[in-house]
């Protein structure tokens, strides 16, 4: 795994045109996000969203920031309150927005200012299909997504589902960006496979930073 050799400095590596991944970018600061998860699960606790369709999804999902992501029969959407707690969403850690905008500058979207942070956790098998994130009004704002705890397969493709994907493997630490041409393309991760990581045992941890409001 990557993060046994920690003493090399993070790299970036090229994706498509507006994406990139930046290696270890977030390896010597995930104490910290770590501890801002646990946080933000105390006050909304992960859980298994249903879709409109009626479908339990696989990965537990929790919020914070001013909106977050969640269902209902209706479709998807952003609210500032969260449906299981019906209070609002935990304020972003510092250690989070921090870090989602030294990621943002480093992939040449300084002006990157989300106001969402979806957390997902991966157990054993759990995946996330292929979809494109076009639930925000301003496409223009770019996504930032952050890796924690066991490795997994990242697929990220075209704008269509059909496009062919690259498959990347994701390490303790990497972050993905990405936004311009690259910001409707498919993606996901595939069936995450069995192991234990020091810091977050049988999990992955996943990060995602949105624009959610319209703003210029």
């Amino acid at each position: 795994m990557l993060d046994l050799f920690a003493e090399e400095e993070p790299w970036e590596e090229p994706l498509a045109p507006g994406a990139v991944v930046l290696r270890r970018f977030a390896l010597s600061r995930a104490q910290a996000l770590l501890q801002g998860i646990e946080e933000v699960a105390a006050v909304s606790p992960f859980r298994h969203m249903i879709t409109p369709g009626g479908y339990t999804m696989s990965v537990a999902m929790t919020n914070c920031g001013d909106l977050g992501w969640t269902t209902n029969d209706r479709g998807y959407l952003y609210s500032p309150t969260d449906p299981m707690t019906h209070r609002q969403w935990p304020t972003m850690p510092k250690a989070f927005s921090t870090l989602c905008h030294e990621a943002a500058v480093a992939a040449g979207y300084a002006d990157f200012k989300p106001d969402a942070c979806l957390v997902n956790r991966y157990a054993e098998g759990t995946k996330l299909s292929l979809h494109q994130d076009k639930d925000e009004p301003n496409l223009r704002a770019p996504i930032v997504s952050v890796s924690l705890g066991l490795p997994a397969i990242f697929q990220f493709g075209g704008l269509q589902r059909n496009d062919p994907l690259k498959r990347i493997m994701l390490e303790h630490g990497d972050v993905v960006v990405w936004g311009g041409e690259s910001r409707l393309f498919y993606h996901g991760i595939q069936p995450l496979k069995t192991g234990q990581h020091l810091l977050t045992g049988e999990y992955r941890l996943n990060l995602t930073f949105r624009q959610a409001s319209y703003s210029e």
